[in-house]
């Protein structure tokens, strides 16, 4: 098969990589697996996406960073538009990249919990799920109504993906815990790292703002890092356990 005009997986990531930083060959790779993507093959195996795959990947990153949308509503859309049954009011691969919609829109408003099917992709029993486990934090309209924050969506959103893994709200309530025992760490962190940044007394610039948000980001990071690391260890041990 002629390779002219396809792309290697590297190349692919490489290219959309300033778009979405979190990309990255293994996450390709399992939306591959989960049938969202179906690039050619080369007779020795390696993958090779034609400007149609990298433009379904566009859309389908852009859905799940904009949208908030489980990967499972991703590919149900993704699918029918490109089978030519798409509506006007569904979202089309060509939609998706071309007309984005204004985040700051729907994360900086409250929205009411029975639009969550609409809004986020999930259902409404699960939303209330993650309440009870404190995942995120209900607020109340003065008619009594449930909202939740536009803030919470994309937390929602990957909750709902760790659904697929076994892993539900209940279990996500340890997270709570180390996040409400962490935060003490990093405030303090962050405490002596602004102090070291500047002379004590001295007033926060803008400047000093921009460095203590991009440390903050920075240790959330490595920290996520030592915890991914520890815990592949750990489950890499009790996988050769297993086989033995």
């Amino acid at each position: 098969m002629p390779s002219t005009g396809y792309l290697t997986i590297g190349k692919v990531v490489k290219r959309l990589q300033p778009q979405y930083p979190d990309l990255s060959v293994s996450k390709v790779r399992y939306l591959e697996d989960e049938g969202l993507l179906n690039p050619s093959r080369t007779p020795g195996g390696y993958r090779l996406y034609s400007q149609r795959d990298i433009k379904r990947l566009e859309a389908i990153l852009y859905l799940q960073k904009s949208r908030f949308l489980p990967l499972s509503v991703i590919k149900e859309e993704l699918d029918r538009a490109e089978s030519g049954h798409a509506s006007t009011q569904e979202t089309t691969v060509s939609d998706a990249v071309s007309f984005p919609v204004d985040d700051e829109e729907v994360t900086g408003k409250l929205h009411p919990i029975d639009r969550m099917p609409e809004l986020v992709g999930t259902t409404v029993s699960f939303v209330r799920q993650l309440s009870e486990a404190g995942v995120i934090t209900l607020k109340r309209s003065p008619h009594g109504r449930d909202l939740v924050d536009g803030k919470d969506f994309r937390l929602i959103r990957v909750c709902d993906e760790l659904q697929r893994f076994g892993i539900g709200p209940k279990n996500l309530r340890q997270y709570v815990t180390a996040a409400n025992r962490e935060s003490a760490m990093f405030e303090q962190a962050l405490v002596v790292y602004a102090k070291r940044g500047r002379g004590a007394g001295t007033e926060a610039t803008e400047e000093d703002r921009h460095r203590y948000d991009d440390a903050f980001s920075r240790m959330l990071s490595l920290t996520n890092s030592v915890r991914g690391e520890l815990i592949k260890r750990r489950v890499g041990d009790s996988s050769k356990d297993m086989g033995a």
